[in-house]
């Protein structure tokens, strides 16, 4: 008689959507990306040569509440890319004793019914922020209380299509579209998730972060929320 511990299934970390042309839809590709704010910048067009380039997705933000300020949003599939390319580049040339203000990080994720699975995970996002007609983003990291993690599963279920409502709502009225990216375990200050919201012009970007104030989830289930990173993208 076999003495030794069961086999212990690894956990399955794949990506699933819904169904396309009849066959469940999996991935273990997925989006990062990271904002790195910075004060102390005298040339945001030197910067914004610099960053475009590198081997990388990036846009360059002039940050609304500070003139001196800069926010570089980079993209890529492969996590090795924020230590091999962009953390050397932050640190030379034009960027070279600039202040790090704070920073944002996190990677897509998804919800497990999307039509298109590898297009929300990776295209979908790149063509948001790189989009030159949306040049306008608010940016926001946020954790969730543990009291919504101990609540019946259909009831996260209704109280996160409250948000998503919204969201869908102003998306389709091309006032903002949305980013979302988990960052369990990659946040220094232990956030759960990293907010972007896209769009061409401001106030739609401040109406949605209004609207949301009032549903379940940010009322009554949000630890914190915050720093907000607010900025237009250079042309």
């Amino acid at each position: 008689m076999s003495t030794g511990r069961a086999r212990i299934e690894p956990p399955d970390l794949s990506e699933k959507g819904g169904l396309k042309d009849g066959q469940p839809q999996r991935s273990d590709t997925r989006l990062f990306m990271q904002l790195l704010v910075f004060t102390g910048c005298h040339d945001g067009r030197a910067v914004r040569a610099h960053i475009q380039a590198l081997d990388v997705d990036g846009v360059v933000y002039e940050d609304l509440n500070d003139p001196l300020g800069v926010g570089v949003l980079t993209a890529s599939t492969d996590p090795n890319a924020f230590i091999d390319v962009v953390r050397p580049a932050v640190v030379s040339g034009p960027m070279e004793g600039l202040v790090p203000a704070f920073t944002m990080f996190g990677r897509t994720y998804s919800l497990g019914y999307e039509p298109d699975l590898q297009d929300a995970l990776t295209a979908r996002p790149r063509r948001t922020v790189l989009n030159p007609d949306w040049p306008w983003a608010v940016w926001y990291p946020l954790r969730r209380s543990g009291r919504f993690a101990r609540l019946p599963p259909e009831q996260q279920r209704t109280i996160l299509a409250e948000h998503g409502q919204i969201g869908m709502a102003f998306g389709a009225a091309d006032y903002a579209h949305d980013i979302r990216l988990a960052c369990h375990g990659l946040d220094r200050d232990d956030n759960d998730f990293v907010i972007g919201l896209i769009g061409k012009d401001l106030f739609p970007l401040s109406a949605v972060v209004q609207s949301m104030r009032r549903t379940q989830q940010t009322s009554l289930y949000l630890d914190r929320l915050g720093p907000f990173f607010i900025g237009r993208k250079m042309t």
